[in-house]
Formats: C-alpha cells, structure tokens, sequence
C-alpha cells in the first residue's frame, strides 16, 4: 500500500505537485488531521503519528494513475481531449454579470441560475485577493458576484503586493469548508488537475465529494506565480504600474487589462519561467472529465468558449440557453464553434506534447525538481 511518503517520492521530488490539495482535504475532512499545507502552499505532514496509511490520498492525486481507468470509463473519455458533446460561445445576458465576470461571464451566470432555483446551495469558486486567486466557498448571491473575474485589487498597488502573486486557487481546499458548514448540493469551479481529483475521489465514494453536484472545469495553460520583482521587470518591460490594473485574464496570451482601456498582451512563453513546474508535466489543458468545461480561448473578446462533456452538463447549458446566457451570432460566421473547438483541441495537443517530452526528460535523466 503506498502511501503519503509515496507521494513526496513520487510527485513531490519530481516537481508533478500541483497544489491542488486533494490530499490534505480528504484527510481533514475524514478527520486523520495527519497532512497539511506547508508556507508555500505545498501539502506536507502535519502529525505523522495521525496518518493511518490508507493510501488514499495516493490514489486521488492527478499525477497518479492508479484510477485512471475508471475514470475514464466514468466519463465516457475518449482521444483526443475528453468526451464532447457539443461546443458552443456564450456571454451572460446580465451586464452586471458580463461586466464582473471572465469572456462575457457564462460561468457566473450559470452559478448564479442553479442557485436561484435551488440546485446548488453553494459554490466553491476562486476569489481574488491581494496575493491572487484564492479559494472561497460561496453561499450567496452577492458572494458569487464577489467571485466573478479575475481582477486585481488596484487600491493598494504594489506597495502591498505581498510576497508573491498566483493566478492559481488550491479550491479543492474550499471542501473542508464546506464539510464544516454542512453545506449540501454544491457546484464545484476548478482547474484541470483539481476537476481529476473530484473524480477520483468521486470514483471510489470519499468524502467530501458526495456533496458535489455539477463541475464546472476552467481551460489552463498553466499557473503562475509572481513575486515583487519579477512582476516589477514585468512592468518596465511592457510599460504599465501594477496599480493600474482592473483586471487579468489568460487566452492565448495573458492579457492585462488596464483601467485606461489599454491592454497589455503578454506571450504565455514569456512566463514560462514563473509557471509551476507541474503545468510543465501536465497533459489536460481543456478539463477533460469536467460536466462543462470553459475559457476564452477561440472565442472573441466578451465571450466564453463551452464545451459540454456530460448528458448532466448538456441539460444544465440548455437550461441556461433559456434563462441565463446569450449564443454567439452564428448566422455571422457559421463556423465559429466550430473554429472556436479547433482551436481549443489545438492548445490541448500542444500542452500534451509538451508534457511528454518534459516527462521523456524526467524519465531519461533522472531530473528531480521540487516544484
């Protein structure tokens, strides 16, 4: 039986943690109290005598593929990014909410419907604090409003930049919340990585994950991670002040929004350098065993690109179609979903492709990173 230990070898030392926190969650959740989250956000042992060696943490981890198999039968999986079921571009039809929100808002307003008429009675979401996304369990209306976006908080500048700034939210964190709360019926928000370990978890009937009714996967490139002087050289290059910005979103490129109007577009190869070792080594970029899976790649400003993955997440869009969200014109361009699926199968052979030949050189020289 492998076990936590395992995955410091395994995962840890060979830089593939992403973070996600699937393995602290469930071990607090459970209440064994043996694992926690390290200063850099990384899970480490917090009482060893605690831990009872169930191996399950191991199992649940992303870069594990001990059920990979059954998720993918699960899901109905198949080559070359996940099942689709359709692909369609949106926006909100509120303009508060297209406003608040990421490409025209469609994961807000979906959350925000299932809410309204009692699906959901929470969310666990990414809210945006001075250190970047954090993980938050919204229980209101206002609370997923709050969410929405991925903005800066220009008030302060970089004088309380704090020591670093991530575009990534460990959500998975946001469970043990939720187990505390008692909160049933919950959407659940994530990356790639953190939509596979709700599965896994899913998959061999652990809590907390029996309260998760619908996830919702983000598309990801990757995750970023800026201290002060990095983002400073950042500034000086691209001609901007961090205290300008109103909001970051990242497509193809990450796009800083200024309050002026102005962007500053910025090739994601350029980051490569502050991106977590794991997205390196990660092969989904499109959340491919997610309900519905979003991004604004493919799709143009304003909009959201939506793949439905499952019959659950099919009835969910259809149902949103009808209340909540707008449909691109397609009589404009007929091809654009079309085009827009294209182009997110195009960026998910690219992470693929990167990932093996990254993994190649793990496996042929031994490379051991922490990450």
């Amino acid at each position: 039986m492998k076990t936590f230990f395992n995955l410091i070898q395994e995962v840890q030392k060979q830089g593939k943690c992403h973070h996600c926190g699937g393995c602290v969650s469930f071990c607090s959740a459970i209440n064994y109290g043996a694992l926690k989250f390290d200063d850099t956000g990384r899970p480490c042992y917090s009482d060893i005598e605690k831990c009872v060696e169930c191996g399950l943490c191991y199992m649940i981890c992303p870069e594990i593929s001990e059920l990979d198999k059954e998720i993918k039968k699960i899901a109905k999986w198949s080559a070359p990014a996940g099942r689709i079921i359709g692909t369609s571009v949106a926006c909100a039809k509120k303009s508060i909410v297209r406003k608040r929100g990421t490409d025209g808002g469609v994961v807000t307003a979906i959350l925000l419907h299932l809410f309204k008429t009692g699906r959901i009675n929470g969310a666990i979401v990414s809210k945006n604090s001075k250190k970047g996304s954090i993980p938050w369990l919204a229980t209101s209306k206002e609370e997923i409003l709050d969410s929405a976006g991925t903005h800066s908080d220009t008030s302060h500048g970089m004088a309380n930049f704090a020591d670093e700034y991530s575009t990534f939210s460990p959500s998975i964190e946001a469970l043990k919340e939720m187990r505390k709360e008692g909160i049933k019926k919950i959407a659940f928000v994530g990356t790639p990585c953190q939509i596979n370990t709700i599965r896994k978890m899913e998959a061999i009937g652990i809590v907390p994950t029996d309260s998760i009714e619908f996830c919702f996967g983000l598309f990801c490139a990757g995750n970023f991670i800026f201290h002060a002087k990095e983002f400073h050289q950042i500034e000086d290059k691209h001609g901007f002040k961090y205290k300008d910005i109103e909001s970051i979103n990242i497509k193809n490129n990450f796009i800083i929004n200024l309050e002026s109007g102005e962007q500053k577009i910025i090739p994601i190869k350029e980051l490569d350098v502050v991106k977590r070792t794991a997205c390196n080594l990660c092969k989904d970029f499109s959340a491919e065993y997610a309900d519905i899976s979003f991004g604004g790649i493919g799709a143009d400003k304003g909009f959201t690109s939506i793949i439905t993955r499952t019959p659950l997440g099919r009835a969910v869009l259809a149902e949103a179609f009808e209340k909540v969200l707008v449909s691109y014109k397609y009589e404009d361009n007929p091809k654009y979903a079309t085009n827009a699926e294209d182009a997110i199968l195009k960026a998910s052979r690219k992470k693929k492709d990167k990932a093996r030949i990254n993994l190649k050189k793990i496996e042929e020289k031994g490379v051991s990173v922490i990450g």
